[in-house]
């Protein structure tokens, strides 16, 4: 005969269980559809593998474990799956998550089982596997994953494996009626755990209210090790903690778990869907569930459906809306109000009760403690409930978690019996999600904070290796420039080839000087400027590209515009070298040639510095017309521009003047007329959007208006070089 203990506080609500005990289990038909939640435990929701339009069997996987802690969800029935969609789910808050749609086809066919006649030629780690394939979580409550919780740490030997069938919430019978007719099942299932963790003792704790389950469990666990302690009525007593108490006179330390202690505790309904999930193959598709309340005529327990709608239950059992004040989902202590009955069941759904008013009144206002004291003489975890919760009220959550807030279960004895009506556990739930929301912003900030080091770790390591292979290249350079002077030094005479340039540009690169001849090394350095000049060219597009896109949708242009300038001028530069390359690969023949080519590359200056310019006073009317507030800086950078352009026209002036331009090839008159059709084209397709935003009153006016203006002038200018190439061509016929 194993000793009991006691545990402090606790209370004695009335019982209210003898209306769901007259009636055996029922089995019901199947619902039309079923909506089987991805996530019904605790951890990471399962990885849907089914698509709308499968057609799945009874017991054939609908969504796999995700991660660790996770477990499978299966098909109640067979059927079409119609959506994946978001469903409301049994939760406080009344929140939607996603759902397998499932409609029975109404055969309730298998898919093919593979069970074990002898599970002890497995290995543990072989029946833990099985349990999470078959998605069998805690059925207490809780929803645990239990091939989690059967692998407790690796120090923590497990010497006492309790399974708890006290059922000390008033209402619910679903562990009781279960007890009474698969006791074998759930003595199977408790060896098959015992088998697992190896204890040393096995206990079956019950309440003294249970005479039948108490008889049954007797029958089924003669001839086996395993105890039926039967505890004394009093709520909470199926506390985990409190069950442990009572049959081991342990406490689970604070912030412990049972393992800490050498315990382990389980649901009685987990241990029958273990045995089944072993023995036969099959997975977690439904459980017991009580339907009470005097709301309902036909008060009992059911075979109910994974996925299977709360409403479709209550029909079932003689639901009287009228007469119905509230339903609750679980116990009237630690229940919930379920304001939508289409929630469906899931694997932690013990009871639905239809209350009516009779049985549950409205609560009266809330008043002032009046520090009496009863709430710290109920409270079985032995806290200060009076001292929760004023620091819950006033928001000094750092001062409740002081006074071990989270050993809290919220069982709801100290509410039960408060003279004020204050919602106690209310206020505890609220506090503990406050702290966990602080605890969670606090770990966001603290992995940002790690990231944005290890990127500014990241970014300096960088820029240290980018400084050594400067230095390296500058080093380079340098060796290769002394040598190449020691070289020339020590040829007869002052002589300078293109040699000299192409060295110049080499060093300007980063690359040593190699044997090669002037010709050879001019050549390399051409080729490298004009490769820089297409890289610069192509970076200029894009970077006007994102400019002309960011306006258009009317962004912010500013950084953009700086660096459309930045990139002009390294164009610019880089087509200075590689003019300055070409020139010192084929040095002028005379005097008139070299002013010639004087005159041209103070010509190709202007044009460019023009074409700059004409580019910032368009920026800068569109930033007029637009109310951006770069209007300043682009007027400085006109007025510097301007400037530009009069510098480069004296400079053209100062040369001497040059031969007549060459007359435009008659060849090039083709291309021009090309140019001509392609301008007009883009202008009667601008002019088109323009016409048919204003029929409209589209927003875009102002912007195709200014482009149908830009486009005349770009067939304006195309037009006038036509005539120019066909008088010249004339002329020379």
């Amino acid at each position: 005969m194993r000793q009991i203990w006691d545990f402090p506080g606790g209370i004695h609500p009335p019982e209210n269980k003898h209306q769901s005990t007259a009636s055996p289990i029922r089995s019901l038909p199947l619902p039309d559809v079923l909506y089987v939640p991805l996530q019904q435990h605790i951890g990471a929701p399962a990885q849907a593998l089914v698509e709308p339009g499968d057609h799945v069997l009874k017991g054939q996987t609908l969504a796999e474990p995700q991660g660790r802690l996770s477990v499978a969800i299966h098909a109640p029935t067979s059927g079409i799956v119609e959506a994946i969609s978001a469903h409301p789910v049994p939760h406080p808050s009344g929140m939607t998550d996603w759902c397998v749609v499932l409609r029975p086809d109404g055969d309730d066919r298998w898919t093919e089982l593979h069970g074990l006649e002898d599970y002890h030629r497995e290995t543990p780690a072989t029946l833990l596997e099985r349990i999470r394939r078959a998605g069998i979580a805690g059925m207490g409550g809780a929803g645990f994953p239990t091939e989690i919780k059967l692998h407790p740490p690796g120090n923590d030997k497990v010497t006492t494996l309790i399974l708890n069938g006290a059922e000390c919430e008033p209402y619910i019978t679903a562990d009781d009626l279960l007890m009474r007719s698969h006791a074998t099942d759930i003595v199977r299932g408790l060896e098959i755990m015992a088998y697992i963790l190896e204890p040393e003792a096995c206990v079956i704790g019950i309440e003294d209210n249970k005479p039948e389950a108490i008889a049954a469990l007797r029958q089924a666990v003669q001839g086996t090790r395993i105890d039926v302690a039967v505890v004394p009525t009093k709520y909470p007593s199926g506390g985990e903690k409190q069950l442990i108490q009572l049959l081991t006179g342990l406490e689970v330390p604070h912030g412990g778990i049972p393992a800490d202690v050498g315990v382990m505790c389980q649901n009685v309904g987990t241990a029958a869907a273990v045995y089944r999930a072993v023995r036969f193959g099959e997975p977690l598709v439904s459980r017991i569930t009580t339907l009470t309340g005097d709301g309902l005529s036909e008060r009992g327990n059911v075979h109910a459906l994974i996925g299977t709608p709360i409403r479709f239950l209550l029909d079932q059992a003689g639901f009287d809306v009228a007469r119905t004040q509230r339903l609750i989902m679980g116990g009237p202590m630690m229940g919930f109000t379920l304001e939508n009955p289409d929630v469906p069941v899931i694997k932690t759904t013990n009871c639905v009760i239809a209350g009516t008013p009779e049985e549950f009144p409205a609560p009266p206002p809330a008043q002032p403690c009046i520090r009496c004291g009863m709430c710290a003489e109920v409270c079985p975890m032995e806290l200060l409930p009076q001292q929760l919760f004023w620091f819950a009220q006033s928001g000094e959550h750092e001062k409740a978690e002081q006074h071990n807030l989270f050993d809290c279960i919220e069982c709801g004895a100290c509410s039960y019996v408060c003279p004020s009506t204050i919602p106690l556990v209310q206020f505890y739930r609220h506090a503990k999600g406050e702290i966990r929301q602080q605890r969670e912003d606090h770990l966001k900030s603290d992995r940002a904070r790690e990231r944005f080091e290890a990127r500014q770790a990241r970014l300096e390591r960088e820029k240290a290796e980018k400084e050594a292979k400067r230095k390296a290249r500058a080093e380079a350079a340098a060796k290769a420039q002394a040598e190449k002077k020691a070289a020339a030094a020590a040829e007869p005479g002052p002589k300078k080839s293109a040699s000299a340039a192409v060295q110049a540009a080499l060093a300007r690169k980063g690359v040593a000087a190699k044997d090669s001849t002037p010709a050879q090394e001019a050549q390399a350095s051409v080729t490298e400027l004009e490769t820089s000049l297409s890289k610069a060219e192509a970076k200029l597009r894009n970077m006007q590209s994102l400019l002309k896109d960011a306006r258009d949708q009317g962004g912010d242009t500013e950084k953009l515009e700086r660096a459309v300038a930045k990139n002009q001028d390294r164009v610019a530069a880089a087509e200075k070298a590689l003019a300055d390359a070409r020139a010192a690969e084929q040095p002028p023949a005379d005097a008139g040639q070299a002013e010639q080519l004087d005159r041209e590359t103070l010509q190709a200056n202007l044009d460019k510095a023009s074409n700059k310019l004409d580019t910032m006073r368009g920026m800068l009317a569109d930033a007029r017309e637009q109310g951006s507030d770069n209007v300043e800086k682009l007027e400085r950078a006109v007025a510097k521009n301007e400037q530009r352009v009069a510098t480069a026209r004296d400079a053209l002036d100062a040369v001497q003047p040059a031969q007549p331009a060459a007359p435009v090839p008659t060849a090039d008159i083709p291309e021009l007329e090309a140019a001509l059709d392609k301008s007009r084209n883009k202008l009667d397709t601008m002019q088109g959007l323009l016409d048919e935003a204003r029929s409209n009153d589209g927003d875009n006016v102002d912007k195709l208006e200014r482009a149908v203006a830009k486009n005349r002038d770009r067939v304006a200018r195309a037009e006038q070089a036509l005539a120019e190439a066909r008088n010249t061509a004339d002329a020379e016929s």
